[in-house]
């Protein structure tokens, strides 16, 4: 034996971080002092053992010799002692012999308890603050006023049938066109009703994947799949305890899923994925979707009992084109909203107001919405006129209007003294104005009163609908 062998120990034991070293054929050689205080393991426990036994004995939840053996590679893990109490992460490196195969491994031990503790207390947080964001959204959106963006008399009746439903606590099923709103409806039920004040969370069913939907609706536990997060994490029916759930698209909702939904529905219980164990929620569940669930039904892509439990009060929200009257109302709340977030001003002429009635909206609010925001974005503090507006709806006033007749032109008196000259030219720039609108372009009216660009740009700028056009502009 020679010196270094001699006091092998006694150099192990001055190491403070944790050494635990074996052979190729997986008998442990050596454990040193810091070793044994992490682990609250004698070494006499651990010296000339296997490792795989060690594990069989249940002493160790993994071993890394086996693999580095195998693979001549550096490996890494988490190992727990104490029933969790403790968290050690092991680092084993290979070392080689003259031949170039690994002779021995060595480990080193790290105490990470402290670690996973605060990083668990961190996830646990980010978990609440998620829960508070929602809350709060939910507390300013309820401060809003709910009426004033409707006025048709569908949506009347829709909401006066909402008001008494949103007063109970039962499940309701929002059905409709895509585009109709029944998002801005769940939010406005919730907002009437005793649960205003917990949370309301929106899912999208259909953006989840199959893969992932159970373990985000559902949560998990430590452990109960690869990647997932050590400590477990809450679903989004335990995040929404107290408050309201909105399951939007749920016509897209896997079979299984389906199915334990419907457990949540009859016994208010869930499980995490990988836990035995059923828990309490107070969820209250408001679902919505564009499909036939009654031609799923047929077609075995929906339950036919959950659609029973989701069927107890049941809305309806009529497509935009059965309810014109709410189209000046929401672009107004559309104008003001855009012009607002891009700091302009910008409005639609009762023309194109009346364009905008003409059209059939095969995509209901939400197309409205975009063309108003695009129609801010491309305008600067004008009055936009029918020309400004997309080929769709200018075909549709095409069909209901007769262009080649155009609106009388009636100056308004002065209110000071103002030349004749002044005023022909007001009238002058009004009716080139809806010669642009007429033909669609600034050359072609140019060229139908025989006038250059210029001359046309120089009068128009006295129109209130070209006041700052300026050559080269697309100001149409």
């Amino acid at each position: 034996m020679t010196a270094l062998e001699e006091h092998l120990n006694d150099i192990l034991d001055l190491m403070e971080v944790g050494i635990f070293l074996s052979d190729r054929r997986g008998i442990t050689l050596r454990v040193n002092k810091a070793y044994e205080s992490l682990t609250g393991i004698a070494r006499e426990r651990l010296e000339g053992f296997h490792v795989l036994d060690l594990q069989k004995q249940g002493i160790f939840n993994k071993v890394l010799n086996p693999v580095i053996v195998k693979t001549g590679k550096p490996a890494s893990a988490v190992q727990e002692f104490g029933r969790g109490e403790k968290t050690l992460h092991l680092q084993s490196y290979p070392i080689f012999g003259s031949s170039g195969e690994v002779c021995f491994v060595v480990t080193f031990a790290r105490d990470v308890t402290t670690i996973r503790s605060l990083q668990s207390q961190i996830d646990k947080q980010a978990r609440l603050i998620q829960q508070y964001q929602a809350r709060v959204e939910t507390m300013l959106g309820s401060q809003k006023k709910i009426d004033g963006v409707f006025s048709s008399a569908p949506m009347q009746i829709l909401l006066n049938t909402m008001t008494r439903i949103a007063a109970t606590d039962v499940t309701v099923l929002l059905l409709g066109e895509t585009g109709t709103g029944k998002d801005v409806l769940a939010r406005i039920i919730h907002a009437s009703s005793p649960r205003k004040d917990s949370v309301f969370i929106k899912i999208d069913c259909s953006s989840i994947s199959e893969q992932l939907i159970e373990s985000e609706l559902f949560g998990y536990v430590k452990g109960a799949f690869t990647g997932a997060n050590a400590q477990g994490k809450a679903g989004y029916f335990e995040s929404a305890d107290g408050g309201t759930l909105f399951l939007d698209e749920i016509g897209e909702l896997p079979l299984p899923m389906q199915s334990r939904l419907l457990r949540v529905l009859q016994d208010q219980e869930i499980m995490r994925v990988g836990s035995p164990k059923a828990q309490k929620v107070d969820v209250r569940i408001i679902a919505a979707t564009n499909r036939d669930l009654s031609a799923d039904i047929e077609a075995g892509k929906f339950r036919q009992d959950l659609f029973y439990r989701l069927d107890v009060a049941k809305l309806i929200m009529p497509p935009l084109r059965e309810r014109l009257e709410d189209i000046p109302l929401l672009t107004k709340h559309f104008l003001d909203k855009y012009n607002t977030k891009y700091n302009k001003s910008v409005t639609l002429s009762q023309k194109s107001l009346k364009a905008l009635s003409y059209y059939s909206w095969p995509g209901n609010v939400r197309e409205l919405q975009n063309i108003i925001q695009h129609i801010v974005i491309t305008h600067d503090n004008i009055v936009v006129e029918p020309s400004s507006l997309p080929g769709r709806l200018r075909e549709c006033l095409a069909d209901k209007e007769d262009f080649s007749q155009p609106e009388e032109l009636t100056p308004a008196l002065p209110d000071t003294p103002t030349s004749l000259k002044e005023v022909m030219e007001g009238i002058e720039a009004e009716l080139l104005a809806k010669a642009v609108q007429h033909y669609g372009s600034f050359n072609k009216t140019a060229e139908m009163f025989q006038i250059n660009r210029s001359t046309l740009f120089r009068k128009l700028k006295r129109s209130r609908a070209y006041s700052s056009c300026v050559e080269g502009d697309e100001c149409l």
